[in-house]
């Protein structure tokens, strides 16, 4: 290994499996000393008897790494202040978070319970907000005594954030709202040298088994596409130094292939000058969209 975050102090949330684990392995490997945050719940965010966080840390120890377990819940604002602390009393330091946890209640929009709308957007987008307000917090504190930052924040939001997917609709709208946050974070932290990009990875997690049931087992020829740890290394660069400059980007990232991402922006358009009537409106919008890129297919959905 390069050694790539050596000395740096990474704290990434949900690390007790996936690709949270793949990532907090490969921190360490790089030489970073790792917080592993996990609440050790099941898929759809229920308790779980058996909490990972330990064995991820005890994983990194036996490999001559430095971590420690953290298990609160941090889309609360005292789980997500408790997940900066544990890296300042235990290492002195924070550098880098990752933020990557969540879970899953899928239901067709008809069927989609208020709680499960509001729970899987707790998770995945306030436990975001949350982490990176208080590691924002701290990383301007730090500034403002003359010691700025070489910060990063690495948020991970989703192929159905991007376009879409059906029976997600609570998961889509989260990791959505996961890329605008990204987006407003690097624009408003980048005085106090905090970078902010986030990842929208595909991998084999308990998140996506059914999704990718066809390609659990590993692949005869040794390279598994869907392996977590394909993903880990994007996520280990941005972390570092080495990603100097690169900031309010989203990357897609699976297998051997990184996609830079690029959203809304103008397409065709046109101005008459004037009020329209609903009938040139419609005319209007027609003709545009004959000139406009058609939309990536929203997951999951029927085509023609």
């Amino acid at each position: 290994m390069s050694g790539i975050c050596h000395g740096r102090v990474v704290a990434v949330t949900g690390a007790g499996r996936g690709l949270g684990r793949a990532h907090a392995l490969a921190f360490a490997a790089e030489g970073a000393r790792v917080v592993v945050n996990d609440l050790g719940v099941g898929l759809d965010g229920t308790p779980d008897p058996d909490s990972p966080a330990a064995q991820v840390v005890d994983e990194i120890r036996a490999a001559g790494g430095e971590a420690v377990a953290h298990g609160a819940d941090i889309a609360t604002p005292e789980g997500a202040a408790t997940l900066v602390d544990a890296a300042l009393d235990t290492y002195g330091r924070l550098d880098t978070l990752v933020n990557n946890a969540g879970f899953l209640r899928d239901r067709m929009l008809v069927n989609l319970a208020d709680d499960d709308f509001d729970a899987v957007l707790r998770v995945h987008l306030k436990g975001h907000f949350l982490t990176l307000k208080h590691a924002a917090a701290h990383w301007r504190a730090e500034t403002g005594a003359g010691r700025p930052p070489a910060a990063r924040i690495i948020n991970t939001s989703s192929g159905a954030g991007l376009l879409g997917s059906v029976g997600q609709g609570n998961y889509s709208a989260a990791k959505a709202g996961i890329v605008a946050l990204t987006l407003v974070a690097a624009a408003e932290l980048a005085r106090y040298g905090v970078q902010v990009n986030a990842i929208a990875p595909a991998a084999r997690t308990r998140m996506t088994e059914r999704t990718f049931a066809a390609t659990m087992a590993a692949p005869e020829d040794g390279f598994d596409t869907m392996a977590p740890e394909n993903v880990s290394p994007l996520v280990v660069w941005l972390g570092s130094t080495a990603s100097q400059g690169v900031t309010g980007r989203v990357f897609e990232a699976d297998g051997g292939r990184i996609t830079v991402m690029e959203g809304w922006r103008p397409g065709p358009t046109t101005d008459n000058g004037a009020r329209w009537t609903p009938a040139d409106a419609g005319k209007a919008v027609h003709d545009l969209l004959t000139r406009a890129t058609a939309p990536g297919p929203v997951y999951g959905a029927k085509t023609p």
